[in-house]
């Protein structure tokens, strides 16, 4: 029994099987598990996820209970969960990523979807079954007056649904994305966007990564809910229960990153890319390619950014790193292409024989990212929308002579933004401005808005951006 407990969609390590059936572990990918690796495992915190491979599942069948620590591995505290592969494909790729995500960033084209028929019908079923495992393996795990923290847009349904299991228990529920607002969220069917915010409100506290998301999810709660809401207090009060709403900003750890980023893997891909480089200035942007990241209006600004400027061609190369990411889904596919697609045209457009004015690589390499940080003149982050975005505050960390161009649609926007230059990240040609503003940009300005932006992005590390919200449940 465990006094605090995680839950996530994805946990901190990750199986691949080879073809003789041995099992080989690694640390598990993403923006959240690199934030609360090192605090959980610190804490001696139990973390709760789901399988996501073959290779886990082999893993997870080997150890009791689905305790991978008691298997003999090195993960802390950790139990993987063995959801059956068609239910977790539906509440993972076809509602958690093709529909929640989709509402909570703006991405519908909505002239021809979303579409809730029949088999988004069954697919919510696939969720709630998902979210409900999740639930009953907290309650088993959790010690009397537990406390959970619940992350992300995975598990909205389970805060609810841990409740009713053990109502001794303190919960909170954190969301990594931004939050509609309510004439977009009212996109979902009524009866689902209920079941969604009740959900989270059966939590005690319900964290958000800015003032603007955690005001849209309030919002919300009194439009489709008829929920009591005090923004003053910052309460949601509906079925007999408040929940409190806290707004926790994550930050980066500066000297972990730090030290991350001087290891010996790190200076070889510094001596590689400058070899490639010369002493070219560099814009550098670092994504998932992710369909809120707005990577081919960033390279259609680059390309417009070289047509109005000559006089950078030959001194300036765009390292654009877009790494793949929810290749399960069409429109994924699609639009890495597209970026390729548009790469080769910046390339074949303006590329001479001792010039490349774009490097494009789409296959993930953290060391060679944290290389590309560390040389940058000037990053570029325009997101669509964003709920935090840690590039933006992991860049100037690294780099303190590069300039940041920021979407003013990113959660990251709220902190960075008197610093960075704000960009309309659907304004192509107001971002090629922005992007030689930054190039010339005077190097004691650039110095001094540095400075404030290492401050601002170093606020609240992981590991006290986990107390606060562990503070806020008591205990």
């Amino acid at each position: 029994m465990n006094a605090v407990l995680v839950a996530s969609n994805r946990g901190p390590v990750s199986f691949t099987l080879s073809e003789g059936g041995e099992l080989t572990m690694r640390r598990g990918g993403g923006g959240l598990v690199s934030g609360l690796s090192g605090v959980v495992k610190q804490m001696d915190v139990l973390w709760v996820c789901a399988a996501l491979s073959d290779g886990d599942r082999s893993a997870v069948r080997l150890a009791p209970g689905g305790r991978l620590d008691h298997a003999g591995y090195d993960t802390g505290p950790l139990r993987m969960l063995d959801i059956p592969p068609a239910t977790f494909h539906r509440a993972y790729n076809a509602v958690a990523n093709s529909t929640l995500w989709f509402v909570n960033h703006l991405l519908y084209d909505t002239p021809n979807a979303p579409h809730f028929d029949g088999r988004f019908r069954r697919e919510w079923e696939s969720y709630q079954s998902y979210n409900a495992a999740f639930a009953l393996a907290l309650a088993e795990q959790a010690g009397p007056g537990a406390r959970v923290m619940i992350q992300d847009y995975h598990l909205t349904l389970a805060p609810a649904m841990l409740r009713g299991e053990r109502p001794d228990v303190r919960i909170a529920h954190f969301s990594h994305t931004p939050w509609a607002p309510p004439e977009y969220f009212t996109l979902l069917p009524d009866d689902v966007g209920i079941e969604v915010l009740s959900g989270i409100l059966g939590a005690d506290h319900a964290g958000f990564l800015t003032e603007r998301w955690a005001a849209a999810f309030m919002d919300c709660c009194e439009v489709v809910l008829g929920a009591r809401v005090d923004r003053a207090r910052r309460t949601v009060t509906h079925g007999g229960r408040t929940t409190r709403i806290g707004v926790h900003g994550l930050g980066v750890d500066g000297e972990a990153l730090w030290a991350r980023a001087l290891e010996p893997d790190v200076e070889s891909h510094m001596a590689a890319l400058r070899q490639r480089v010369g002493g070219r200035r560099l814009i550098v942007r670092i994504d998932r390619t992710e369909l809120s990241k707005n990577i081919v209006r960033g390279l259609l600004s680059y390309r417009e950014f070289l047509a109005q400027h000559p006089e950078w061609h030959g001194r300036v190369v765009h390292l654009a790193f877009a790494y793949p990411s929810r290749h399960d889904l069409p429109e994924y596919r699609e639009y890495t292409a597209a970026v390729q697609r548009c790469a080769k045209e910046i390339e074949d457009d303006y590329a001479t024989e001792d010039w490349d004015p774009l490097i494009l690589n789409v296959h993930d390499d953290y060391p060679r990212s944290l290389a590309a940080y560390r040389m940058a003149d000037v990053l570029l982050v325009n997101p669509i929308r964003d709920g935090m975005n840690l590039v933006a505050k992991e860049g100037p960390i690294l780099s303190p002579r590069s300039a940041l161009v920021l979407s003013r649609e990113a959660g990251a926007a709220a902190e960075l933004g008197r610093d960075a230059i704000l960009v309309n990240p659907y304004d192509v040609s107001g971002t090629a401005r922005a992007l030689h503003q930054a190039l010339t940009m005077p190097e004691e300005e650039r110095t001094r808005r540095g400075e404030r932006l290492r401050d601002a992005a170093t606020a609240l590390p992981p590991a006290a951006w986990f107390s606060q919200q562990l503070d806020a449940l008591g205990g």
